[in-house]
């Protein structure tokens, strides 16, 4: 029987810089299609229409004050940031561990500083809106979308280069 590979460990990186024990939580990224729906004559019900990628943001929570994320608060660039989530998936028969990596660039949206009492935590939560996103595993690219260059690649195939030629980019 088949068990499921499960997040055993993981690291933050921001701009090369290693968050190693700073990092309590990361809600990776959700990836959503736009859709609308669309009836027209003849047709009994509606479809929907791939209108392309909803927006992209990653949520993380620092386990205390960081400096250096803080610094990085109002960066006017679309991908001023860079964040590289590390994660080691492993099942429980004794497999190896696969190595899970998302890249994303953007920058920082909000951050939520939450309670201050003494003696309690003092958690900070970051959410990062992204404007490029890559997922590898063990080394493979699996998906990457670039909205700024209309790039969007899943498992080899880019499903945007027809409309890239046909836009004259």
């Amino acid at each position: 029987m088949a068990l499921p590979k499960k997040l055993k460990a993981f690291n933050l990186f921001q701009d090369g810089d290693n968050y190693r024990g700073e990092v309590v939580e990361i809600a990776l990224p959700k990836l959503s299609r736009k859709m609308e729906d669309y009836r027209a004559g003849g047709m009994n019900g509606p479809i929907e229409i791939d209108q392309g990628q909803e927006k992209i943001s990653l949520e993380w929570t620092c386990g205390g004050i960081m400096r250096a994320v803080l610094e990085k608060y109002g960066v006017t660039k679309h991908d001023g940031v860079q964040l590289r989530f590390a994660g080691a998936y492993q099942a429980e028969e004794g497999t190896r561990p696969d190595s899970v990596e998302v890249v994303v660039r953007g920058r920082h949206k909000e951050i939520d500083f939450g309670s201050a009492k003494p003696g309690d935590d003092t958690a900070f939560k970051v959410s990062t809106s992204c404007s490029y996103y890559k997922l590898s595993i063990n080394g493979a690219t699996i998906i990457e979308i670039d909205f700024i260059n209309m790039v969007e690649i899943v498992n080899g195939q880019d499903l945007l280069a027809d409309l890239r030629t046909a836009i004259g980019l």
